[in-house]
């Protein structure tokens, strides 16, 4: 097994280029766990670690945020928690504070598991994934076209991730997981709601429920018609609307049975999630705080 390791990112697209088939490291928390049980044996690893401009983030000109494939668990949390409350909650759920330490949101989205963490705050939020090739350049694929199936990604064989691009936390955003034991847990299934009050929206996600993440398209279109965002501090929301958000959710996936759930249990535990995780933001919406538990 060849091991490359580029000092730039004009390196890293010319050795992947040249090997189409090297598998780009940058924590190697997925990857070397693959390795480690022979589940997988590339013909090369391509370690970006020394690629400096993958781990920076910054606030362009449009007001969105483009985070580098290679910054950490650890710093979204630290540093975009405020930001991006939603994917700094489901930061705070994988692994370890050594997997947090290494794991990056870019490894994440190029494993593509449909039991990701990050995956349902990135649909919720309407992120884009940048994507590049020495010999096509730049493509910019929305997040809900980037899973292709399980494991599988939009990913051309020549291209990698260099970062993903999302707005600021435009109203209350919550992420919530359930696992067999309450941490260091892959998910039995996931959901991650986000709430915009000004543009009357709701985004959604789902994870670990579908053979790809996914949004609930029906739940989203449910709560911007339904919802009374005009509604005061007093304002809450009636019992029926919790119950249909929560079937719509349901709805939306496409579950099956395995060693860590069955299908009937994840569709009930998305329920309960999507009409929880509606409460608390609704919660928050009225009280005038963006996020309760974003700090």
């Amino acid at each position: 097994m060849d091991f490359l390791r580029p000092a730039t990112w004009a390196e890293a697209l010319a050795a992947k280029a040249e090997l189409p088939e090297a598998v780009p490291v940058q924590g190697g928390t997925d990857v070397m766990v693959e390795i480690n049980f022979d589940a997988r044996r590339p013909a090369a690893l391509l370690d970006l670690n020394r690629v400096a401009e993958l781990g920076r983030w910054s606030l362009e000109e449009d007001g969105r945020l483009r985070v580098g494939a290679g910054v950490s668990y650890t710093r979204v949390i630290a540093e975009l928690g405020q930001a991006l409350p939603g994917l700094a909650q489901a930061a705070r759920t994988v692994g370890s504070p050594q997997i947090r330490n290494r794991g990056t949101v870019g490894g994440n989205l190029g494993a593509a598991s449909p039991a990701g963490d990050s995956h349902p705050p990135l649909l919720a939020g309407d992120a884009v994934v940048e994507v590049e090739s020495a010999a096509r350049g730049v493509r910019m694929i929305p997040a809900a076209e980037f899973y292709l199936g399980v494991k599988r990604s939009a990913l051309e064989d020549d291209e990698l991730i260099r970062a993903f691009w999302t707005s600021p936390a435009r109203g209350p955003q919550y992420f919530s997981k359930v696992g067999t034991r309450n941490a260091m847990v892959i998910a039995v299934c996931s959901f991650a709601l986000a709430l915009d009050p000004a543009g009357r929206r709701a985004g959604t996600g789902i994870g670990s429920a579908a053979p790809t993440p996914r949004r609930a398209r029906a739940a989203e279109e449910f709560l911007a018609a339904e919802l009374d965002w005009d509604a005061g501090p007093g304002g809450g929301l009636a019992p029926g609307l919790l119950r249909r958000f929560g079937e719509l959710v349901a709805g939306a996936a496409s579950p099956i049975d395995d060693v860590r759930g069955t299908a009937d249990y994840r569709r009930h535990a998305l329920g309960v999630m999507a009409r929880r995780t509606l409460t608390w933001a609704w919660h928050d919406l009225r009280a005038g705080r963006s996020d309760r538990r974003a700090g």
